[in-house]
């Protein structure tokens, strides 16, 4: 029987073949750079708002570079545990001089992250690592060949990456691969801080929140929290885009998960539907950007979900973070979040169903 399939089919349109040389010609560029000692991890996140490097052409430059080409020792496994601060780990990989690095992380909500393990920001990428989610470390010397060593370095790497304390073999230590720094210039300044403002400022911490009452009138959403300044007069537009998870982007990023503490008797369902308006305006404003609900340790795709029999009540904590190339208004996304767990979140239920407040 003849194979009706053909490898060469996506070259048969233009927009197809433009794709492919597009991706070859990125490839080996890629290497023209690797080429005067540089890390892949560093070049991809120098060039992380080139268009041509998505999720779904990474994993096809990874291999071909680093294992075809120079014979990188690959090393993967779903994480057995996780560590919480990746930058314990890369102060610890930044002194393995002796080999070169790269870990690729499937992220459940980002998608694929190409990171260089010995650079704490690239690590800020991966957010906060989940429990049985896959993650590969490549481990070599460019075009110097492959050791055991770098085997074991990878499987070090992972180990870091679980919370454990494995012991380091002092060989690593010293070598040709210093760890080295890298361009910024083309990095979202919003994308470094989770949620921070322009000014460099952190949002207040949820802990000792005090919300003042909220004064309504006829077309505003007026409430303080914490001394914030006001809503502006809510304006009523179209209905937003679906909520729906978008794919992920070469570039994007996303931050910690920050907690909102449910300050009404029970999260029930005005307070549901309050933060369904809050999502709606922040993602009408920010189009480009995701926002993920965690509870308990789950990710929550229907916030109906949260007061389902009652579960979520006073003092509980519900988490969020956001995803996207150019994170931004996380603080204030943060502090109407707080509101509408309060009793004030009548405030942003005022409209037709089907309209969207201007928050943002």
């Amino acid at each position: 029987m003849v194979s009706t399939m053909n490898r060469f089919e996506t070259l048969s349109t233009r927009s197809g073949f433009n794709s492919a040389v597009r991706h070859i010609k990125g490839s080996i560029s890629l290497l023209e750079a690797l080429a005067e000692r540089s890390n892949l991890g560093d070049l991809l996140f120098e060039r992380m708002d080139d268009a041509d490097l998505k999720s779904d052409n990474l994993t096809a430059i990874v291999r071909m570079v680093l294992v075809d080409k120079f014979g990188y020792a690959c090393v993967s496994r779903n994480l057995r545990g996780i560590k919480e601060n990746l930058n314990d780990i890369a102060a610890e990989v930044s002194k393995w001089e002796n080999v070169d690095l790269v870990v690729v992380y499937h992220h459940p909500d980002v998608g694929l992250i190409v990171a260089n393990p010995k650079n704490a920001e690239q690590l800020e990428a991966f957010g906060s690592l989940r429990k049985r989610e896959l993650a590969v470390v490549y481990a070599g010397r460019l075009d110097k060949g492959t050791d055991t060593l770098c085997s074991s370095a990878a499987d070090l790497v992972l180990q870091l990456m679980e919370g454990l304390q494995p012991s380091i073999p002092q060989t690593l230590y010293k070598g040709s691969f210093p760890t080295k720094k890298i361009k910024k210039s083309e990095v979202p300044a919003s994308s470094k801080g989770a949620g921070e403002k322009e000014s460099g400022k952190k949002p207040a911490a949820t802990k000792n929140t005090k919300i003042q009452a909220p004064k309504q009138g006829k077309k505003a959403v007026e409430a303080k929290v914490e001394s914030a300044a006001a809503p502006a007069p809510t304006a009523l537009k179209a209905p937003a885009a679906p909520l729906a998870s978008a794919a992920p982007q070469r570039g994007a990023r996303m931050t910690p998960m920050y907690s909102v503490i449910v300050q009404n008797e029970l999260f029930h369902n005005g307070n549901v539907e309050a933060w369904k308006r809050i999502i709606a305006s922040y993602k009408e404003k920010n189009p480009n950007l995701e926002v993920h609900i965690y509870y308990d340790g789950e990710r929550i795709v229907n916030i109906n979900s949260l007061f389902k029999w009652g579960k979520v009540k006073h003092g509980s904590s519900i988490q969020f973070a956001v995803s996207g190339d150019e994170i931004k208004d996380v603080a204030k996304l943060q502090r109407y979040l707080i509101q509408g767990a309060s009793h004030m979140f009548e405030s942003f239920l005022h409209g037709p169903v089907s309209t969207v407040l201007k928050l943002f």
